[in-house]
C-alpha cells in the first residue's frame, strides 16, 4: 500500500466508497481557487451559469492546473492502492453549487452511461470548498459487502440536476441507508462507478465547489462507437482502446482549446450512444 491503509482499501472494496483523505495543504486550496477564478473570468461567467457544458468537462486538457490535479502523486498513490499501478484518466468534471442553488444530483451509478468493460472506474471527488451535509455533499449507499450490477436508469426524470442526463435510478432501493461524504477543502472522497450516489441543494452561503476525477485500470476497454480519449497518469499502456493524450502545454491555447472540442465531442457521441444502449437492455420509459 503507498498510501491508504489496509482498513481503509478493505472498507472501500466492501462498502464503495472512502471519506475523507486529505491531499491538499490550505495553501494549495486557495491556489486552485484562484486558477478557477482565472478560468472563469476567461469564460465570462461562473461555471454553473455557462450554458456550453464542454467547458465544465474534460478540463485537464486545456488547463495545466487542472492537468496537474490530476497527476498530484498524493491522489495517485490512493489511486494505485485500489485499482493497481497502471492508471488512466477517463473523464473529469468541476461540480459547483452556488449558495442556495437548488441543484440536487438524483441517485445514480457513474458508469451506467459509461460504456466500460469491466465497469472498474472510480471517482475521485476533490473538495475546494468545504462539502458539508448543508452545502449538498455527496451520499452514497454503501454496499455492505454486496456489489450491484448496472441498475436502470432513466434520463431526463430530474431537470434540476448537475448531471448531463437529468438521470436516475429507477429501481427500489431504501434511501433510509444513505450515508453522508462530507468533506473539508482540501479533501477527497473516493466513490466506485458502481457506486449509487446523490447530492441535496446547497443550503449553505458558501459555493460548493469540487471537482471529480475519473480514473480506470489500463486494462479496462469501452464500447464506444469512436474512439475515446484517455490520459495515461501513472505505469503504463499498451492497449489500443484508447487514444492516448498529452498534456496540455499552455492555458487556453488555441491547440489545447481544439483538441479539448475534440475528445469532448466524441464523450458526447458515446454518452448518447451508452443511453440508447441501456434502454436497449432495460426497456425505454413509458
Amino acid at each position: 500500500m503507498k498510501s491508504l491503509t489496509q482498513q481503509q482499501a478493505d472498507h472501500f472494496r466492501t462498502e464503495g466508497y472512502l471519506c475523507p483523505v486529505p491531499i491538499l495543504t490550505p495553501a494549495e486550496v486557495d491556489q486552485a481557487l484562484a486558477d478557477l477564478a482565472r478560468y472563469e473570468s476567461w469564460l465570462g461567467y461562473p461555471l454553473p451559469e455557462v450554458t456550453d457544458r464542454k467547458w465544465k468537462t474534460m478540463p485537464f486538457a486545456h488547463l495545466p492546473w487542472c492537468d496537474k490535479l490530476i497527476r498530484d502523486p498524493r491522489v495517485l498513490d490512493v489511486v494505485e492502492d485500489l485499482v493497481g499501478p497502471d492508471i488512466l484518466v477517463w473523464t473529469s468534471t468541476f461540480w459547483i453549487k452556488e449558495p442556495g442553488s437548488p441543484h440536487v444530483a438524483a441517485w445514480h451509478q457513474d458508469t451506467a452511461y459509461f460504456g466500460l468493460e469491466p465497469p472498474e472506474q472510480i471517482c475521485v471527488w476533490l473538495a475546494l470548498t468545504d462539502a458539508t451535509v448543508e452545502a449538498g455533499c455527496m451520499n452514497v449507499l454503501p454496499w455492505r459487502g454486496n456489489r450491484p450490477g448496472v441498475l436502470r436508469h432513466v434520463p431526463g426524470k430530474v431537470l434540476i440536476s448537475i448531471n448531463r442526463g437529468t438521470q436516475e435510478v429507477v429501481e427500489p432501493f431504501d434511501e433510509a441507508k444513505a450515508v453522508p461524504m462530507p468533506l473539508k477543502a482540501g479533501e477527497i472522497s473516493i466513490h466506485h462507478g458502481l457506486m449509487m450516489h446523490a447530492s441535496a441543494p446547497n443550503n449553505a452561503k458558501h459555493r460548493r465547489v469540487g471537482i471529480g476525477m475519473n480514473y480506470i485500470p489500463a486494462h479496462v476497454r469501452h464500447t464506444a462507437p469512436v474512439k475515446m480519449g484517455a490520459m495515461l497518469v501513472r505505469g503504463e499502456y499498451s492497449g489500443d482502446a484508447f487514444e492516448l493524450m498529452s498534456p496540455p502545454t499552455g492555458e487556453n491555447t488555441p491547440e489545447a482549446i481544439a483538441f479539448h472540442d475534440d475528445i469532448v465531442g466524441r464523450y458526447g457521441v458515446n454518452y448518447s450512444e451508452q443511453i440508447t444502449r441501456h434502454e436497449r437492455q432495460f426497456g425505454k420509459a413509458s
